[in-house]
């Protein structure tokens, strides 16, 4: 709004017949400025008009104080007004304040009038216009044409979701409040599919692979990712990333040992090409995924690529033990029945169970003498988030284990004290792949740049980005990026992946039978000397 300045020119007199006989007198308001508003009345009257000037006077300085009040209002209304299809009207509950100055507006134009004054008369009646129409554009909104309805509160609640948590504020480079107002304008809301297409276009605006909208029964697929069944063909997937990120298609990241994908041959790094004859070239993960799950007995017709050879495999789907942790106990040549033991840990997932079966795991190996550990978190994709914090504590004693950035930079710090630490000093390797992804390479990180462990294997998968999902009021979902990591030495991983501190030999097995029978026959092309392996 413009600084408003309103003159007002009058005399007094003693005449009994007009008692506005015209002397000069000037009149100047600066209402509008935000922080200091203020008035100055000049007067000039003979000596025996004095009471008469006194009177007049009060009164003109007692209507610009109502005045100042008045436009002093109008500066705050923009935080009143509402974009509604196209039309700037008001919130419901200001229109009885905006109906009271309008009658003080009215009294002062009627002031004005009788002292002949064009000026005020004028621009009085502008802004007496202006308010009444402002009121009346507030009382229309009453009106159950222009409500708000279910399926446009619905989206507005995925906005409002996204608007909170997501970790661009920047939200792509667009205006994000402006793209609400043309969204509920614009876009169909008629009914609940309707509203998801909105939604799912809005999402698209983000250009965050990652960030997702989730109908109902995706929704609920994805939360039974993290409990201990789910039943499917036992992958793992995501997008192609590294020196694969210009290959189409949906990657392999894990395959479920002992699962139905696991057994034809599926292996990390393998492209998915079709899922029941639907190519995956331009297919998200999160459709890829409802495509591979389904009734148990059921089969799903895939097109595998590894490498330059490409499989046609039917797959029964089942139910997939999601059993997080195996371990076994690997014996070294030379050094006797009781001499020291290696204890393998095999984790494949971060589970709801995750960080509790490590523990059981280490207190049985240690119970068997063990004196060293093996962590395999070759193809484990990753799961929930703070069960990798968790059981990065029961490795370490003290030390970060995660930084928590957005756009602005650190925003949260994972850290542990040793409070929680079950197995802080005994030698631990940690093996790693291409299928180690998300919360395993936190895990990874942590206990790689705290100097507690060493990272035996191949670089990680490089997603160095945290998902939180959140349900909406009707059983849908979203998957937001709500922020990036950084490992305890400031190193982002994303789409670039944690580098070991060594090589495994190629043929290295992947069960744990095998892994362990890699100690025993230095022959062998995967044998593994215990000290070189434990040696920084």
């Amino acid at each position: 709004m413009e600084v408003l300045r309103t003159s007002a020119a009058f005399a007094v007199s003693n005449s009994s017949r007009n008692p506005t006989a015209f002397v000069p007198e000037v009149l100047l308001c600066n209402h509008l400025t935000p922080r200091k508003s203020g008035c100055r009345a000049s007067c000039s009257f003979s000596s025996n008009e004095k009471n008469t000037a006194k009177f007049f006077s009060a009164q003109f300085l007692n209507r610009s104080n109502r005045y100042k009040k008045f436009l002093k209002s109008l500066w705050r209304l923009d935080g009143i007004f509402v974009l509604h299809r196209g039309f700037f009207v008001l919130k419901t509950e200001f229109v009885p304040g905006l109906r009271k100055f309008a009658i003080i507006l009215q009294k002062a134009l009627q002031c004005a009038e009788r002292f002949n004054n064009p000026v005020p008369v004028f621009s009085l009646r502008l802004i007496v216009g202006v308010m009444l129409f402002m009121t009346l554009g507030a009382a229309v909104t009453k009106t159950p044409s222009w409500a708000l309805s279910e399926e446009n509160l619905l989206f507005l609640e995925a906005w409002r979701t996204l608007d909170r948590a997501y970790i661009d504020k920047t939200f792509n480079g667009q205006s994000w409040f402006r793209y609400r107002e043309n969204a509920l304008r614009n876009e169909p809301m008629n009914t609940r599919e309707e509203t998801y297409a909105a939604i799912r276009k809005m999402v698209a605006t983000l250009d965050d692979p990652f960030t997702r909208f989730l109908e109902p029964q995706k929704f609920k697929s994805l939360r039974s990712g993290t409990r201990n069944t789910l039943t499917g063909v036992g992958l793992s997937i995501g997008y192609p990333t590294g020196k694969d990120k210009s290959t189409s298609g949906v990657v392999v990241v894990s395959a479920a040992p002992g699962g139905p994908a696991n057994r034809a041959g599926v292996l990390s790094g393998d492209l998915i090409l079709a899922i029941d004859d639907t190519s995956t070239e331009s297919m998200g993960i999160y459709d890829a995924a409802e495509r591979l799950q389904g009734p148990e007995g059921s089969t799903v017709e895939l097109v595998v690529r590894h490498g330059s050879e490409t499989r046609h495999l039917s797959l029964t789907r089942e139910k997939v033990s999601l059993n997080p942790v195996k371990s076994r106990i690997c014996r070294t040549p030379g050094l006797g029945v009781d001499g020291p033991l290696i204890g393998y840990i095999k984790l494949t997932s971060f589970n709801q169970n995750a960080s509790g079966a490590v523990r059981e795991a280490i207190a049985t190996l240690r119970g068997n003498n063990v004196n060293a550990f093996i962590l395999d978190l070759r193809d484990n994709s990753g799961g929930l988030f703070p069960e990798g914090v968790e059981i990065a504590k029961i490795w370490l004693d003290k030390g970060v284990i995660v930084y928590i950035c957005d756009s602005r930079g650190v925003r949260d710090i994972y850290d542990t004290d040793g409070s929680n630490a079950v197995a802080a000093s005994e030698p631990l390797v940690v093996l790693v792949n291409k299928g180690t992804a998300s919360a395993s390479e936190i895990l990874a990180g942590a206990l790689k740049d705290n100097k507690r462990a060493v990272l035996v294997g191949e670089p990680t998968y490089g997603k160095g980005k945290i998902q939180s999902v959140f349900e909406l009021s009707d059983g849908s979902g979203l998957a937001v990026t709500v922020a990036r990591y950084e490992t305890p030495a400031h190193t982002d991983i994303d789409k670039v992946g944690i580098i070991p501190d060594r090589p495994l030999p190629v043929p290295f097995p992947k069960d744990d039978e095998g892994f362990c029978s890699c100690f025993q026959d230095p022959a062998s092309a995967c044998y593994l000397n215990r000290v070189e392996l434990f040696s920084r």
